[in-house]
């Protein structure tokens, strides 16, 4: 078996497959500044469980987050989770509109609830392996 240094990066996170839907992340940490096709570039490192729409009840762990707006939405909740909804907000001129994540409901964070005491459930019915 292959173990991945976490700091590298992992799952790649399908903004537009999963634009409207509510996310979970679990934020670990603002990277250290990376060299990327478009430039130097300081990531945040998330887990991000999808809770509604059409890839609900998919996971995505060490997802890096690369665009702005939405690193502005998570840098100050680093060792915390954050959940909202992944939109697009307005676009300035000649550029793409920003990735945002919307402030959820109550009625959201109650499924975020349900969530994480699934989570807590199944990881309590698992046998310790060693």
């Amino acid at each position: 078996m292959t173990f991945r240094d976490p700091t590298t990066g992992g799952d790649k996170l399908p903004l537009d497959e999963l634009k409207g839907s509510l996310l979970l992340f679990s934020v670990h940490e603002q990277m250290a500044e990376m060299q990327t096709s478009f430039g130097a570039a300081t990531p945040i490192r998330a887990d991000v469980a999808v809770l509604d729409g059409a890839r609900k009840g998919e996971a995505f762990t060490d997802a890096l987050i690369f665009p702005r707006v939405l690193q502005g939405n998570l840098r100050g909740s680093i060792g915390e989770m954050v959940i909202g909804r992944l939109g697009k907000g307005t676009a300035k001129a000649g550029q793409s509109a920003p990735w945002v994540l919307e402030a959820a409901t109550d009625a959201d964070k109650a499924v975020g609830e349900r969530y994480l005491t699934h989570v807590a459930v199944q990881a309590a019915a698992v046998e310790e392996p060693f």
